[in-house]
């Protein structure tokens, strides 16, 4: 046993201390003879030396663990002295953290004019954060930030027209923003959208929940660059929940708005006043967000937006709000698709390059179209589906109390699926049997714009002998007038279209 032992040992050490071993001792005597005392000490001292070598070489061979970084840039506001409980003021700690990633060494570099922090983090560990005043960065002109992770609750003193957050270089910037109804058509308003002054640009805010304490807005983003809101949860504004002045391709995306929290039924709806989201500016997305009270869903002053994946219910329309405000008289180019009007409509001024598709109108929710200059342009509704309470109202509505529509063209209003509410179209078909020599066909039930027909497809069938002689004879008052020469009895079928010049 005891050479069994021994022999297993040795074929244990690595080759390469095995064979110096062998090679020194070439006359070993068997492992069950006994050793000259002399001979084994010198046999355990050359083991040792080749263990303290065996040592070495795994000590060499060791697994090289990534050590962190101690420049790295992912900064935590308790470390700063912020409080997670929200019991204490927030804002001073909060704000050198803004300090501090604003300061950040870089040499890279995004638009000109911008610098490129290299993804810097706010990291808001979770937290609950009490804000007494607006968090805005110290400066412009930085970009690539991520602000993400918690929760920031206005204080009661926190200010009435300022925003939880504010993406804006200066407190006067910020204050343009209150001015929600106002159309970006002046020349401070252009300046603004100016490509080579863009104050920030690729600044995420994520996994956030805004609490405004019915004080102010929750974030307000001034003429910055590919800005993303991803995530986010604000409620209790009293102004706007999300304001986008200026600036271009801001995308507000898989967010919750909401001035109460509600799932509806809140016996203080008709209590709802601002603005879920505003879109003072161009070339911006809102993807697959909830509005769930406010008196304006979205509100839109700017050209080439889309709108997807939202659902409105707000329930404003029954309590003279809207889900969607489109107010740029005579250039709108916005997309509304696959959304959800949930007893809330649309109001769009002057539409000129609209589209409107796939989307539900639930509860009487409507389609009003305000004229302010008499124009509409270049306008689809169509494929949508519309259910309401067997009430009369119309799909799509006319708002001509300030001027008639005058200037209509390119208007395709059509295949729209109705239930419980009176169908409007751009065109029209109609069969009349009759027997004499007039048939008339009135169209206005369906029609949108009155005394307007600009096309007229007729078949004349008669059930008498002979061939009568045929024709339109008038179309005015949205009617179709077909004569005959003879009296004969007979069915007409029409078809007309107002939407093409």
């Amino acid at each position: 046993m005891a050479k069994q032992s021994a022999f297993s040992f040795i074929l244990c050490l690595p080759t390469m201390l095995l064979l110096p071993l062998l090679s020194a001792a070439p006359n070993t005597p068997s492992l069950s003879s006994p050793a000259p005392a002399t001979h084994v000490s010198t046999r355990i001292r050359h083991y040792n030396h080749h263990l303290s070598k065996l040592h070495k070489l795994k000590s060499s061979l060791s697994v090289q663990r990534d050590s962190v970084p101690t420049d790295a840039r992912v900064y935590h506001v308790t470390t700063y002295g912020a409080d997670p409980t929200g019991k204490n003021d927030s804002t001073e700690s909060i704000l050198r953290v803004f300090s501090d990633a604003y300061g950040s060494a870089s040499d890279l570099s995004l638009i000109d004019g911008v610098r490129n922090l290299g993804g810097v983090q706010i990291n808001l560990e979770g937290g609950h954060y009490l804000i007494s005043r607006p968090l805005r960065l110290p400066g412009a002109g930085v970009g690539n930030i991520v602000i993400q992770g918690g929760s920031f609750h206005a204080s009661d003193d926190f200010p009435s027209d300022g925003y939880l957050i504010e993406l804006s270089p200066s407190p006067s910037a910020a204050a343009k923003i209150m001015e929600n109804n106002k159309v970006m058509n002046s020349a401070e308003d252009a300046s603004l959208t100016s490509s080579t002054s863009y104050n920030y640009e690729y600044i995420t805010f994520r996994d956030l929940l805004l609490d405004c304490n019915y004080r102010g807005g929750g974030i307000s983003i001034v003429n910055s660059l590919r800005i993303t809101i991803d995530n986010c949860y604000i409620t209790h504004f009293a102004t706007t929940g999300i304001s986008v002045r200026g600036g271009h391709e801001t995308y507000i995306r898989s967010s919750f708005l909401g001035q109460h929290i509600t799932a509806g039924g809140d016996p203080g709806e008709r209590n709802f006043s601002g603005t879920g989201i505003s879109l003072v500016g161009n070339d911006n997305a809102v993807i697959d967000v909830v509005i769930f009270s406010a008196a304006t869903g979205i509100f839109i002053s700017g050209q080439a937006n889309l709108i997807s994946g939202v659902h409105c219910y707000n329930k404003a329309t029954g309590f003279g709000g809207t889900g969607i405000y489109l107010q740029l008289p005579g250039l709108t180019q916005t997309r509304i698709v696959d959304s959800y009007m949930d007893y809330t409509g649309i109001v769009a001024e002057d539409p000129v390059q609209l589209h409107i598709s796939n989307t539900l109108f639930l509860g009487d929710a409507a389609i009003t179209l305000k004229s302010i200059n008499g124009v509409v342009n270049g306008l689809n509704i169509v494929d949508n589906m519309f259910s309401g309470s067997n009430a009369g109202v119309a799909i799509v509505q006319l708002d001509e109390s300030k001027s008639a529509f005058k200037q209509i063209d390119q208007v395709v209003i059509a295949r729209n699926n109705v239930k419980g509410m009176q169908v409007k179209s751009t065109v029209g078909s109609a069969e009349w049997q009759g027997n004499g020599t007039s048939w008339t066909v009135d169209f206005n039930p369906v029609l949108v714009f009155p005394n307007l027909i600009r096309n007229v497809q007729y078949s004349f069938r008669s059930t008498d002998s002979g061939f009568p002689k045929h024709m339109v004879r008038n179309v005015s008052d949205n009617r179709v007038v077909i004569e005959t020469d003879v009296a004969v009895s007979g069915s007409v079928y029409a078809r007309v279209d107002q939407g093409q010049s």
